[in-house]
C-alpha cells in the first residue's frame, strides 16, 4: 500500500526519543540465537516523495535494504502521524479500527495470561504493550532500527529485537504465539518463508494471526476518495510495486499477492487457516489513512486477517 499501513496505499506529542538502543533480552520460553541487522541502509537517502513509483520485479535482499531504509527515514513522521489513532498500548489489526480487545483473534480473554508471544514488525511496539497488560510474556520484532527506538521511548519493559523476519533469530518451539500487523509480510518477495519461520518458533498448538492490505485493494487506485473507486490494474498482477531513486535503487517496496496466493503461503508452510476476518468499516471510524476512507470502507474490504493454527 502506499501509506503504510502499507505504503502502496510517536506519538502525537512530540517528545524526543531517548539514546537507549534496542537490546536482545533473555525471557524465560526463549533463546535468541542471533541477531541480523544494523541500523545503516544503503537503499539512498531520498525519500519516497522524491521517488518515482512503478511496477517492476525486486528480490528479496533488495525488498529487505528498501523496508530498513524506509522505515527507518519515515518511523518519526510515522509515529507522529498515526501514533494518536494507534495509541501508546493498542492493539489494532488495521486502518479500519478492529481492536483485539473486541475481536480476541489470538483467543479469548484471560488466555493470553503466562504466554510467549512473538510480534513480528512490531514498529513502536504497541501491540506488544497491549499483550504484556494482558499478563502475556511478549518479544517485539522489527527490521527497523529507528522504530525499535520509538518503543523504546514509549517505553518497552519486555526484549525488543531488530531482526529479518524471514530468518527469525529463536529457536524452534519458543513461543505459544505469533502476530502481524501489517507488519513484514505485505513487503517481503518470499511471505512463505517468513511463515515458515514463524510456524518453526511456534510450540505445537501455537496461533498465528497476521494482517495485510485486502488484495482486492491492488485492482484500485490508492485514494480515499471516488477516483479510488473504480478499478485500474489486474488484481491477477503480480509485479511488485517499487518506489525508486534517480539511480534505480529501490527504497520502498511493496509485494502483492491474490487471496488465493495468501491461502496457499499459509498451507503451503504447514499452518492450517482457521479464519479469515474481513473487517467492515465502523460508523465510529470517521478518519482517512492513506487510501482507507469511510467512503471506500463501506464498498470494499481494506485489510484482511488470517488466523493460521500450528497442529
Amino acid at each position: 500500500m502506499k501509506d503504510s499501513w502499507s505504503r502502496r496505499g510517536g506519538r502525537a506529542d512530540g517528545s524526543k526519543i531517548s539514546g537507549e538502543e534496542p537490546v536482545i533480552q533473555e525471557s524465560s520460553g526463549f533463546q535468541a540465537t542471533g541477531v541480523p541487522g544494523g541500523t545503516a541502509s544503503d537503499a539512498g537517502s531520498h525519500d519516497a516523495e522524491d521517488a518515482e513509483a512503478t511496477r517492476r520485479d525486486a528480490s528479496p535482499a533488495e525488498s529487505t535494504r528498501a523496508s530498513r531504509g524506509w522505515w527507518d527515514r519515515n518511523a518519526d513522521e510515522y509515529q507522529s502521524e498515526h501514533g494518536a489513532f494507534l495509541g501508546d498500548d493498542r492493539f489494532v489489526w488495521g486502518p479500519e479500527g478492529l481492536d483485539e480487545e473486541d475481536a480476541r483473534l489470538l483467543g479469548p480473554a484471560g488466555a493470553l495470561a503466562g504466554r510467549d508471544v512473538l510480534e513480528i514488525g512490531a514498529g513502536a511496539a504497541q501491540c506488544s504493550r497491549w499483550l504484556a497488560a494482558q499478563g502475556a510474556r511478549p518479544v517485539a520484532l522489527d527490521l527497523s532500527h529507528r522504530q525499535l527506538q520509538h518503543a523504546l521511548r514509549i517505553g518497552a519493559p519486555f526484549p525488543l529485537v531488530e531482526a529479518d523476519a524471514s530468518v527469525l533469530p529463536f529457536a524452534d518451539g519458543s513461543f505459544d504465539l505469533a502476530c502481524s500487523a501489517y507488519g513484514a509480510i505485505p513487503f517481503v518477495a518470499d511471505p512463505g518463508q517468513v511463515l515458515r519461520e514463524v510456524r518453526r518458533v511456534l510450540r505445537p498448538g501455537g496461533r498465528f494471526v497476521f494482517s495485510v492490505t485486502h488484495p482486492i485493494r491492488w485492482a484500485f487506485p490508492d485514494e480515499p476518495g471516488p477516483e479510488g473507486l473504480s478499478v485500474a490494474s489486474s488484481y491477477f498482477d503480480r509485479t511488485p510495486y517499487v518506489e525508486q531513486d534517480e539511480r534505480g535503487r529501490a527504497v520502498y517496496v511493496e509485494h502483492h499477492r491474490t487471496l488465493g496466493d495468501r491461502v496457499r503461503d499459509v498451507v503451503g508452510a504447514g499452518f492450517r487457516l482457521t479464519d479469515l476476518v474481513e473487517p467492515e468499516w465502523p460508523v465510529w471510524n470517521d478518519s482517512d489513512w492513506g487510501g482507507w476512507s469511510p467512503l471506500r470502507g463501506a464498498l470494499i474490504p481494506g485489510t484482511a486477517v488470517f488466523v493460521c493454527d500450528r497442529d
